[in-house]
């Protein structure tokens, strides 16, 4: 997920604000070669800037869902979630089922979807009142918290003062920031808060794990014509290094994750970067393949790959 900031827009509304009405967002391109989404132009849920999130897929998820008419959408790979959190708050499935197996980023899910208003409460609290400090930030990247709330907290401010959003071991404080503007400048308390507000508002739509993806892929109760599934594993595929250099549960069997992907009697999408070997498992597995444009928020322009089945 890509992360936010005070600028506005012609638009006027906030880069880092959350908004509704979506139908005034470009909608996905039906082929290659037409004008990427940009990922500073859609609706911001997730508290989390994470790295290799899925807000510039955003516009095509939500085309997708309203497609297959779902009753329940699933994010095996939830991570910061953006999808999920659209179609949760845009109503395209009565049930948003979101897993993650990652204990940090899964503290943070746990507490808004599963926990209490007391405990939400206190988090927004922790968050509306630190002082982002280097001092205050090293100490809260070493803490040992010994409570939902405390590791949500620490999740978040390493999330938001690590460079990249990184929260693999390793990842080191970002003491430039973006455009050099220093540890805040991926720091917004309100807009925070806002998000988690928000979310808590829409849990009664969302289901939470902390389960291996692929044992929730082969759920019987999920295995339904009407589920959708929208797997987004970590890109390590053909010994790429990025999903191990980003995420802690980065060892996948990707080609179980095909295998059975390609079992589930519900549409499937899934994610993943160029590659040979995933144009051959797409191919062995009998995957419709896309190349996706996406633009990102320094207008980078990249081509990601998009499979499906149903």
């Amino acid at each position: 997920m890509a992360g936010g900031g005070d600028r506005t827009r012609a638009t006027g509304w906030s880069y880092d604000e959350p908004l509704f009405d979506c139908e005034q967002l470009p909608l996905p391109p039906t082929r290659v070669g037409l004008k990427p989404v940009n990922v500073a132009q859609v609706p911001l849920i997730s508290p989390f800037r994470y790295p290799g999130g899925k807000t510039w897929l955003v516009p095509w998820v939500r085309t997708w869902a309203r497609k297959h008419r779902l009753s329940t959408f699933v994010e095996p790979f939830a991570g910061g979630a953006s999808c999920g959190l659209m179609v949760a708050s845009e109503t395209l499935a009565r049930t948003v089922h979101l897993n993650e197996l990652d204990p940090v980023v899964a503290s943070v899910w746990e507490l808004l979807v599963n926990g209490s208003d007391a405990d939400t409460n206190a988090l927004c609290q922790l968050i509306l009142e630190f002082e982002v400090t280097l001092d205050n930030v090293k100490r809260e990247h070493e803490r040992k918290p010994d409570t939902l709330v405390s590791r949500a907290f620490q999740t978040i401010v390493r999330n938001r003062t690590a460079r990249g959003g990184i929260l693999a071991s390793g990842a080191g404080i970002s003491k430039a920031g973006e455009a050099g503007r220093g540890l805040r400048s991926r720091w917004y308390p309100e807009t925070l808060v806002r998000r988690m507000r928000i979310i808590r508002t829409i849990r009664q739509r969302l289901v939470f794990t902390q389960l291996d993806a692929l044992d929730l892929m082969v759920d019987r109760n999920l295995d339904q014509s009407e589920c959708g599934w929208f797997i987004d594993p970590p890109y390590t595929v053909g010994g790429k290094r990025a999903g191990s250099r980003l995420y802690t549960q980065h060892e996948v069997d990707h080609k179980q994750v095909f295998s059975l992907a390609a079992e589930l009697r519900g549409p499937v999408m899934m994610t993943y970067d160029e590659s040979r070997e995933v144009r051959e498992l797409a191919d062995e597995f009998e995957f419709l393949v896309e190349r996706v444009p996406m633009k990102s928020t320094h207008h980078a322009l990249h081509r990601e790959l998009v499979l499906s089945r149903g």
